[in-house]
């Protein structure tokens, strides 16, 4: 008798993430923009760990900030996409390092301030109000499997 594979490794498709990303016009301390956001919104966004990348010579922390919507019953997560706090594990004998004690989680997108994700597969982030005047309309933007964060989200999750 053969013995089935219920899946084959190879066949499996992962599926995109949906992300927003959030730009400030003016920079502003993340304590201060989350509570003009929360004044705005029956949620109530509050810090949570932070995201920690461990690197070579630096771990690199990035705050996050949660907060539940009652009527969509869903889970926000706003992400910083620059590193708060870089600590050094070692030190680099190296002329030139690849590695800096400063990260962004999306480096083609360094001008963003956050990732804002969803629990839901296909999130609607117009529930959240965001402080006129002070930040951009959120951008969509759609994380491959392939990528550094897509795997982060997944484990974080």
């Amino acid at each position: 008798m053969e013995i089935q594979k219920l899946y084959d490794p190879d066949d499996t498709e992962c599926e995109d993430i949906a992300v927003g990303l959030v730009r400030l016009a003016k920079h502003i301390p993340d304590h201060e923009f989350f509570f003009k956001v929360n004044l705005k919104n029956s949620l109530n966004f509050e810090r949570i760990d932070d995201l920690i990348i461990q690197g070579i010579f630096y771990d690199y922390h990035f705050p996050r900030f949660e907060a539940y919507h009652q009527v969509t019953r869903c889970c926000f997560t706003f992400i910083a996409n620059k590193s708060s706090e870089s600590k050094q594990k070692k030190t680099h004998t190296e002329l030139f390092l690849q590695e800096e004690n400063i990260k962004f989680l999306l480096n083609n997108q360094v001008e963003v301030q956050y990732i804002l994700h969803s629990s839901e597969q296909f999130p609607d982030f117009s529930v959240i109000l965001l402080p006129e005047n002070l930040v951009f309309p959120i951008q969509d933007y759609t994380l491959s499997s392939e990528e550094e964060l897509y795997q982060i989200i997944q484990y974080y999750e």
